[in-house]
């Protein structure tokens, strides 16, 4: 989200950052950004007083969640205004992944299909003029399988700097241990944590018994700081003040993610620091088109544990990898050249809005049920709780 609105700061865009949110211990400061921060309730008139008044030219939802709260208040006050959908990831596709693994049943597009979250989410990117897909994976799922028309998508992965020649990575000889980074809210991140724990990193730690396993992440709940071990070389050490500075630390860093969507934050900043990985098929996903990865993508536990034996031991192969990652961030990362494509895309929507909207059908169909149904629900929530 803060490459997202960089990219529309740097186009000129006064940004105005609203959010219905509590601030928590980590919120990140947008104000620092020099973006103006105004805080807004659910269900409540202030809103539309509040988004009429500002009469913004562009509207970015965070998630599909945000535009259905607040997305036809939006279209009833600002109806010139360009509705984006940033989805981060597919919302649905994370949470019918998940409740598959829980059950131990395989995931199928159908069941995908079929969940009420999928529904939810996809009407949202109808009613959006313009919907952000992170990952190339995603992107196939909603124009080859449900058969939204393209138009209506645009492919933006994380925009960063490219890597050049210049840049200095600390070498296989200056590295130690290997690194999982990962917030404690998300849950497949404490799976994969405890995945780590109980299966993979004792068979790592029995082959390199002098290695660390160091696990980094804010709001880790009291089960995995529990598992801290020092004797076992499993080290959780909590929120990383510099996320960077430990990535370039490590040697290699683990990501036995076993559910999940979208493009994994973790990964590309092991891309970027020099950082070869090892990950699950799951956890690559829609990273690195036809690309080689930058280490191992492995589901098989013995597999897994092989290749990451290999990256920490041989100076060559580990090379090798973290070159790929240099070659994945500039052809596929690239901020210049994606923001550009973001910049051409609104300029192309802005001109030609009306006629846009009116080849969007289902998208008109399904803003018209939101705003004489959704609506008069949010209307009565809010009458309810006027009390």
């Amino acid at each position: 989200m803060i490459q997202l609105l960089d990219a529309f700061k740097k186009h000129g865009y006064a940004i105005t950052i609203a959010s219905a949110a509590s601030k928590s211990q980590f919120s990140f400061d947008f104000h620092s950004l020099g973006f103006k921060m105004e805080d807004i309730k659910m269900n409540d008139c202030s809103f539309d007083v509040f988004v009429k008044k500002l009469n913004p030219s562009v509207v970015l939802f965070d998630r599909f969640l945000t535009e259905e709260q607040f997305g036809w208040r939006v279209a009833e006050n600002c109806p010139d205004a360009l509705r984006i959908l940033d989805t981060e990831d597919l919302h649905s596709l994370r949470h019918v992944r998940e409740q598959c693994f829980r059950k131990d049943i395989e995931f199928t597009t159908n069941t995908w299909l079929q969940d009420d979250k999928t529904k939810r989410e996809i009407a949202s990117i109808y009613r959006c003029d313009l919907s952000l897909i992170i990952s190339s994976f995603e992107w196939e799922l909603l124009t080859d399988v449900i058969k939204i028309d393209k138009s209506l998508l645009l492919l933006l992965p994380f925009m960063v700097d490219e890597i050049t020649q210049e840049t200095k990575w600390k070498s296989f000889e200056d590295r130690n241990g290997f690194i999982f980074i990962g917030g404690g809210k998300h849950a497949p991140n404490i799976d994969a944590i405890k995945l780590l724990k109980t299966t993979i990193w004792p068979l790592i730690h029995a082959q390199l018994p002098e290695a660390k396993l160091n696990i980094y992440g804010a709001y880790l709940p009291q089960q995995i700081l529990e598992m801290h071990n020092p004797k076992e070389g499993f080290l959780v050490k909590g929120r990383a003040e510099d996320a960077d500075a430990v990535m370039k630390a490590a040697k290699i860093c683990l990501a036995p993610l076993r559910f999940g969507a979208g493009v994994k934050g973790k990964l590309l900043s092991a891309m970027q620091n020099g950082t070869p990985s090892v990950t699950t098929t799951v956890g690559a996903e829609g990273m690195y088109g036809i690309l080689d990865w930058n280490g191992s993508i492995e589901n098989d536990h013995t597999a897994f544990v092989e290749a990451a034996v290999r990256l920490y031991t041989d100076p060559q192969t580990w090379k090798m990898a973290q070159e790929q990652g240099r070659t994945l961030i500039n052809t596929l990362y690239s901020k210049i050249s994606l923001t550009l494509i973001l910049e051409q895309k609104l300029e192309q929507l802005q001109n030609e809005l009306t006629k846009h909207r009116t080849q969007n059908f289902i998208g008109n169909l399904l803003q018209y049920q939101t705003l004489t149904a959704t609506k008069f629900m949010g209307r009565w929530i809010e009458e309810k709780n006027k009390g």
